[in-house]
């Protein structure tokens, strides 16, 4: 496979999973307002700025927007196209990938990116935005969900689906993280908290919905909502399909498909540093977690994750070419190009 295939396949999937965590974590905190019987000014700085945080954006909202509302936050992370970790930026990526191995895709899964491209860019989008965020979110989250079940449904699962997959996962491992960091702030840096008042309990399962994770949660927990029992289930739980754990161990998967490589062994940097993480995942508990401290640990992990990336990116993507001219070149300044902006902005 091309490497340009490869790397468009995988930064389809990367932007698609990135639209959808977005909206999803959008929608949940805007009905978490609701919650809250009292708010000035400072609680909803203190209550939008840490999502905007999540994503490594916030210098470029700071010299946009002079407060952190509900509509300076939604507006910079959905519709703007200057932001491209924006909802929009998002889809408008993914599409252009698409479309550039238009013939490596189905055509049922370009007509849905495409609909979803265009409603975006569309005036129906703002009217929807404005009569009703929950149902604009809804539209987004549920061309995102359709268009992983078309890709499972109608790609065939070859070296390319494999490409997809691994994007869709260390994209989705690394929102979840970011999600579970949202509320540090209400923690001890080491250690568990002392007592959980009613407003935090509130925080923490709005980080659970945000992750779609709420039913699952209680399946297990029940409804008592504990910081330890979060983090536990985001990051270490291996069945939950949003879980740290679980996706770094599909990502795993996903690269030993790449390069046909058994689970003992491996070819590259990419496979040697997602084996380590999810044995280090697998074989960690939650008392480990917050003795070191959820945020230290939660910033590690992304740094990992980035790395990873990036190992990905320089075995299969990044490829030097012993003939050809300015084309190749051109190609490889492409390449290198997009992987780094969209991960420059990332937290480390």
């Amino acid at each position: 496979m091309l490497s340009r295939v490869a790397n468009s396949l995988y930064w389809m999937s990367r932007y698609i999973e990135r639209a959808e965590n977005v909206a999803r974590l959008l929608d949940v905190n805007l009905q978490l307002l609701l919650d809250f019987r009292s708010l000035d000014d400072e609680k909803l700085r203190a209550h939008w700025l840490p999502i905007v945080q999540t994503t490594g954006d916030q210098e470029s909202f700071v010299k946009q927007h002079q407060r952190a509302t509900a509509a300076a936050v939604a507006d910079f992370m959905v519709f703007r196209q200057e932001n491209p970790n924006s909802i929009v930026s998002s889809i408008c990526s993914a599409r252009e990938n698409a479309r550039m191995v238009r013939d490596q895709i189905t055509q049922e899964t370009w007509e849905e990116l495409n609909r979803l491209y265009l409603f975006m860019l569309s005036p129906q989008a703002r009217q929807m935005w404005t009569d009703s965020p929950t149902d604009f979110f809804n539209q987004i989250k549920g061309s995102s969900l359709q268009l992983i079940g078309l890709s499972d449904a109608t790609h065939i699962h070859n070296e390319g689906w494999w490409f997809s997959e691994a994007g869709r996962f260390i994209e989705r491992a690394d929102k979840t993280s970011r999600i579970l960091d949202l509320r540090y702030h209400t923690l001890p840096t080491r250690g568990l908290p002392k007592s959980v008042s009613q407003t935090d309990t509130l925080e923490w399962s709005a980080v659970l919905r945000s992750c779609s994770g709420w039913d699952a949660f209680k399946s297990i927990y029940g409804a008592e909502v504990h910081p330890r029992h979060v983090a536990e289930f985001l990051l270490l739980n291996e069945d939950f399909p949003r879980s740290v754990r679980f996706c770094v161990e599909r990502l795993n998967d996903s690269l030993r498909r790449i390069s046909g490589v058994s689970d003992r062994r491996f070819s590259n940097d990419a496979e040697k540093l997602c084996g380590r993480l999810a044995a280090e995942l697998q074989f960690c508990t939650i008392e480990e977690v917050f003795e070191a401290g959820l945020h230290d640990y939660i910033d590690q992990v992304q740094i990992k994750l980035n790395n990873i990336g990036e190992a990905l990116f320089n075995a299969y993507i990044f490829k030097a070419f012993d003939t050809g001219g300015e084309e190749h070149f051109v190609q490889q300044e492409e390449q290198q190009q997009q992987f780094k902006s969209a991960i420059g902005n990332r937290k480390f």
